[in-house]
């Protein structure tokens, strides 16, 4: 599946079958809190947190495709990512883009 943050495949007609989505809430771990507090006085990077979206990112990213294998898709374009808080501790990670077919050129019967 070619997943891709750009419009269009150059090159390629696409057929746009729809919207898809991926998403994931995590929720902060006390541990990670307390190094991010340690990490808020002294500086430097809040390593469980960084993990912790990377893991997000990629099951948001995963899901989505899931969704685009779903409808017979060949790719997925204009990708993007966002968050949200869903309550105090956790966050919502959504991946979306526009699923898409590869339209093949029409072969020419000759007679």
């Amino acid at each position: 599946m070619l997943v891709t943050t750009t419009n269009d495949i150059e090159g390629k007609e696409l057929e746009i079958l729809g919207v898809v989505f991926g998403n994931t809430v995590r929720a902060k771990h006390i541990g990670s809190d307390i190094a991010a507090g340690l990490k808020n006085i002294i500086g430097g990077e809040l390593k469980g947190y960084s993990e912790m979206l990377t893991q997000a990112r990629k099951e948001a990213l995963l899901r989505m495709i899931e969704e685009a294998n779903k409808m017979n898709a060949d790719a997925v374009v204009n990708v993007r990512f966002t968050t949200s808080q869903t309550m105090a501790g956790a966050a919502e990670l959504l991946a979306y883009g526009t699923a898409v077919k590869i339209k093949t050129p029409e072969s020419s019967v000759s007679d």
